[in-house]
């Protein structure tokens, strides 16, 4: 794989993180007020925005080690498993988070007559448990490979 091309994915991983960064340390808090009068209590829906951000960044992170690991012509290992693995649970926690609090979206949709935000709740719910899918299916194919790798060195 180019260069070029992990330096890209590292560098959008980075601003990824630093937004979410920033929509967690001043956004969510900032918002706080407004919420409190739309929906009598924002409090389920800021502890779950912040619950879903651990699982998050820890995502983040092991696709920083996993572009890592593809910068060291290492992908075929199996750290970038236990790497896919931690995403994969990561996404699905995510997305487990965003059901939970989803009643919340919904009731503040309702009171609103806000349809955008009932859609930005299932943006996050889908694109995480798709992330997951995804993460899950790489890692499958990816044992896969090793153990191909391992019989072949072992035939040779």
């Amino acid at each position: 794989m180019k260069k070029g091309s992990t330096i890209f994915l590292t560098a959008v991983l980075y601003v990824l993180g630093l937004g979410v960064l920033v929509l967690c340390v001043f956004l969510l808090p900032w918002t706080e007020g407004g919420a409190r009068g739309m929906w009598g209590s924002h409090y389920p829906v800021v502890i779950g925005m912040y619950a879903a951000a651990v699982p998050f960044f820890t995502a983040l992170y092991e696709a920083l080690r996993l572009l890592r690991l593809i910068e060291k012509e290492a992908a075929f290992s199996e750290a970038s498993v236990h790497s896919l693995a931690k995403i994969k649970r990561s996404a699905f926690a995510v997305s487990a988070i965003y059901v939970l609090v989803f009643p919340f979206f919904y009731r503040a949709g309702e009171v609103d007559d806000a349809p955008g935000l009932i859609a930005a709740g299932l943006a996050f719910m889908a694109a995480s448990f798709v992330i997951g899918v995804f993460a899950a299916v790489l890692q499958a194919l990816l044992k896969q490979a090793l153990e191909m790798k391992k019989e072949n060195d072992l035939t040779v």
